[in-house]
């Protein structure tokens, strides 16, 4: 018998209000993940990743709706009241921020924001919620950790912070894992510990992850399988060796041939997707790539295309096996 997905996410959209109506940031993605599984999702700046994390967390905008399903170990989240989702957040879901300077509190010690979930989740004592918590910054690496316990944030590098964030974050030994752009703000170097110690820490603790990107080459080396996400939509999902060795969709093809290589002839001019994702208010129906697409047909723009298998990945384009 397989193993029961830990989340299960189903028709999932967010609409806003806007001066031009209610726009989609998400339309309708679907994706499950088992324990010890890793997605990524990447794609453009203003695709939808970061609100698709939200969603997942209960921390949309007040005006924001989010429909379809979004089930953890079977306990439907779509439509469940803030009592419910504080009980969740930081004990069965959890999620690494972006930027840690603006995750934690200026106001309190790291070590106290770390006990926190704990005393409030598991019911440690403050003595005890303290110790784990020096143990949870020991397993991430936190240099002279029984001296930061007493440092405020911004007394930290940018490194260190994210230590914190992810010592936070796994606290309570989550079910699922959100990490958004975990590693932004970061230079390469601690990039790369900051990921291996992540990937590390999902395994061991047998929790389900999504990781959220822009940086395919970060993705590729860090997750089972990737979604490309292009104006609200999954566009390509499947294995991460598949999805790279052979991208279906055109929006897929031309990120990872837009990325830097070391090997490449001096001078030369990078690969670029002409033109920008839509404007929320300006997304079609039908193919939202189409108008910045080479390959791009009449039928591309006449209806709206569903995500389909073609081998081992989905992918929402109707001339995909022509072109592959």
């Amino acid at each position: 018998m397989s193993e029961a997905a830990v989340l299960r996410v189903s028709g999932l959209s967010v609409s806003l209000p806007t001066p031009h109506g209610r726009v989609q940031p998400v339309r309708g993605i679907d994706f499950s993940l088992k324990r010890g599984q890793v997605l990524g999702i990447v794609g453009e700046s203003g695709c939808g990743k970061s609100m698709a994390a939200l969603a997942l967390m209960g921390l949309l905008p007040e005006s924001a709706a989010a429909a379809g399903s979004i089930q953890l170990l079977g306990q439907e989240l779509v439509g469940a009241d803030e009592a419910r989702m504080n009980a969740l957040r930081g004990n069965r879901i959890a999620m690494v921020f972006q930027e840690p300077m603006t995750a934690l509190n200026p106001l309190h010690t790291i070590g106290a924001q770390i006990a926190e979930p704990l005393r409030l989740h598991d019911g440690l004592s403050k003595a005890d919620a303290r110790a784990k918590a020096l143990e949870l910054l020991d397993r991430v690496a936190m240099p002279q950790a029984a001296q930061r316990m007493d440092a405020y944030p911004h007394q930290l590098s940018g490194g260190q912070r994210q230590r914190v964030g992810i010592a936070m974050a796994l606290a309570c030994t989550p079910d699922v894992l959100v990490a958004d752009e975990p590693t932004t703000a970061l230079d390469v170097t601690v990039q790369a510990q900051i990921l291996a110690l992540i990937e590390q820490l999902v395994r061991d603790m047998g929790m389900a992850m999504v990781l959220i990107s822009h940086d395919l080459r970060l993705i590729a080396k860090h997750v089972d399988e990737v979604a490309v996400m292009y104006a609200g939509q999954f566009v390509e999902h499947g294995a991460t060796d598949g999805v790279f060795a052979k991208p279906l969709h055109p929006y897929t093809r031309g990120l990872i041939a837009a990325r830097p290589s070391l090997t490449g002839v001096r001078g030369q001019t990078l690969a670029t997707i002409q033109g920008t994702v839509p404007a929320l208010h300006h997304i079609s129906n039908a193919c939202a790539f189409a108008p910045r697409c080479a390959h791009a047909a009449a039928a591309c723009s006449a209806a709206p295309i569903a995500l389909e298998l073609k081998g081992q990945q989905a992918v929402r384009c109707i001339r995909a096996e022509e072109l592959a």
